[in-house]
């Protein structure tokens, strides 16, 4: 077993237990245990563990447990023996070194959430404990890091208190180390010595989030392969600040302040292992150049982004995702082959931007594409003409009116399932949907009619959306179509339907052969139209056997049947004999 991982179970023990105790917990990116607390030790009081401290739970293995007691001070009774000690989630403000100083079998040493400041913690805590390999102090009020921690350590985590300085030898000379996690401080530069991993060259997992950072941290280990500056203050990457990083996959620059003049096109060109790229909410005018070729995902949203030029993108061969919404992109901007040779390419996101229209050159393969929110006003008949490989197309909120589709814009799109036009224009539904969707949305439009022959041959469809909020089931069970301004009832409803919707619309009739096509339907609901009295025939229900409910109250007869009409009381009440008596006949 090698070194990085050895007495890998005691430290998931001293996490997890008790956690049903933690009060705070730090905010991202730290490292996570979840083993089950059934596979656990039993490690109630052992009578082959002696001088075990009051409340604490103590196995003979040298496992101990105080955590979650509000203890104020640390614990004098813990047995020599000990080396993985759990102190987690308590009040400890300060421990003397010579409390320490007993414990030299210590591997993992757990004092989150308790409140330990810099003062609290001399020089010297530490200089005892030679078998130290975890060490967990985040949650706490630490305003510098310890000068000198063992040389023996593997992980350390100071996440979430208020560093503001780290010394050359907190971390350096450490050959075994592997992560450090020091997000969610007050780290600014000048707090940071330019070699501060000097002879910890395996560091993999570096976690700077959140901090006041205007730089990438300098001499950064050439181990690394995860790598954490979100929510900084960057504003710069040095030349060549990554250059020696060939193992990282995952780098997190997101909600910093940079710009393209912040860095040069060999910022990530040796980057080969990239894999995970996040530049998104910064402020970039245009895609970086010389991004590396093996990047999956790359996010670019929340910038300022004009423009996707030729060659800029087409490198990343292994580009699958890229997220480009929240910019200021139009049609004109995108170069029609931004996107050629990016076969692996299959989502991609362009939601509020300033597009006019579908740009040209989409990626050929694109499965994924999301271009509601904004300015589009129209489909041409060739805007979908080589994404053949398609199945989700959102062009919802933009400006699309029914007579700017053209019927065969979506043609070649046999492979789509979802279709939203949500949120434009449309008066009427357009012809030409694709006959293997499933999913169709058109809520919050204008729509006041379906032509006939609209929805022919759609027999995959399963959800049509014509509301607000409304969900309804085409194909299967449930039409719902409230809400909006038809004026008659749709054509062509489906065999299968059972319910259909259509109150709060403008309908005026109710044709005797409305509901031919739908023998199993069971409720109908037509409340709050505009029908006349003597628009409803009885024969238009007649055969219609398995009906329940005709819901087709508040029409303009049926709310208020007796309005300008004088009764006296006696008809009135001779009426409701009447009503009552037919009720129960029924």
């Amino acid at each position: 077993m090698s070194l990085q991982y050895r007495s890998l179970f005691p430290v998931l023990w001293l996490l997890v237990l008790g956690s049903s105790r933690i009060q705070g917990q730090k905010n991202e990116d730290s490292n996570e245990f979840t083993e089950n607390s059934s596979e656990l030790l039993d490690l109630e009081h052992n009578s082959l563990a002696p001088q075990c401290p009051k409340k604490c739970a103590c196995s003979p293995e040298g496992i101990v447990d105080c955590g979650g007691f509000s203890l104020k001070e640390f614990p004098i009774d813990i047995p020599e023996q000990t080396n993985h000690l759990s102190l987690q989630n308590n009040q400890i403000e300060e421990i003397f070194p010579e409390e320490l100083a007993r414990l030299s079998k210590l591997e993992t040493l757990n004092l989150q959430n308790n409140r330990l400041t810099s003062k609290g913690l001399p020089e010297e805590i530490f200089d005892q404990l030679e078998n130290l390999n975890y060490l967990y102090l985040a949650n706490n009020q630490l305003t510098g890091a310890p000068k000198f921690l063992p040389r023996t350590l593997i992980s350390a985590d100071f996440a979430a208190n208020n560093l503001t300085r780290i010394y050359d030898l907190t971390f350096g000379q450490k050959p075994n180390l592997r992560s450090v996690y020091l997000h969610n401080n007050k780290l600014e530069d000048p707090g940071l010595p330019e070699n501060m991993f000097n002879g910890s060259d395996n560091v993999e997992v570096l976690i700077m989030s959140s901090n006041f950072l205007k730089y990438v941290p300098k001499n950064l280990p050439r181990a690394l392969y995860k790598l954490h500056l979100k929510n900084n203050k960057l504003e710069k990457i040095p030349k060549g600040a990554f250059s020696e990083l060939l193992g990282l996959r995952e780098l997190y620059l997101q909600n910093n302040k940079l710009t393209n003049e912040g860095m040069d096109n060999e910022t990530f060109w040796k980057l080969s292992s990239m894999e995970y790229l996040d530049l998104s909410s910064n402020n970039l005018s245009h895609i970086p150049s010389g991004l590396p070729r093996n990047i999956v995902l790359l996010h670019l949203e929340k910038n300022a982004i004009k423009s996707i030029g030729k060659d800029v993108l087409t490198q990343i061969k292994n580009l699958e995702y890229l997220l480009l919404h929240n910019n200021k992109l139009k049609a004109r901007g995108i170069h029609p082959q931004a996107f050629q040779g990016l076969k692996k390419l299959h989502t991609v996101h362009l939601y509020n931007n300033q597009l006019e229209k579908i740009p040209s050159g989409l990626p050929r393969r694109v499965k994924t594409l999301m271009i509601l929110h904004n300015q589009i006003s129209e489909i041409s008949r060739n805007d979908f003409a080589t994404t053949y490989f398609m199945e989700e197309l959102n062009l919802s909120y933009n400006k699309i009116i029914s007579s700017q589709i053209h019927r065969e814009a979506f043609r070649k799109l046999r492979l789509l399932k979802s279709l939203d036009i949500s949120g434009n224009n449309l008066q009427t539904m357009p012809y030409g949907f694709p006959k293997n969707l499933l999913s169709l949305k058109l809520k919050v439009n204008e729509i006041s009619s379906i032509p006939k022959g609209t929805l022919s041959g759609m027999s995959k469809l399963q959800e049509l959306y014509m509301t607000d909020s409304l969900p309804f089931a085409l194909f299967l069970q449930t039409l719902d179509m409230a809400d909006n301004q038809l004026t008659s009832i749709p054509y062509d409803l489906p065999e299968s339907l059972e319910y259909l919707y259509l109150q709060n619309n403008r309908i005026t009739t109710v044709p005797e052969d409305a509901f031919e096509s739908t023998p199993n339907i069971k409720g109908i609901y037509l409340r709050f139209n505009k029908i006349a009295f003597n628009a409803v025939k009885e024969s238009t229900f007649q055969k219609l056997k398995h009906l329940q409910v005709l819901d087709i109250e508040g029409n303009f007869e049926f709310s208020d049947p007796w309005k300008n009409v004088d009764h006296s009381e006696e008809d009135m009440e001779e009426e409701e004999e009447e009503e009552e008596q037919e009720l129960e006949e029924k």
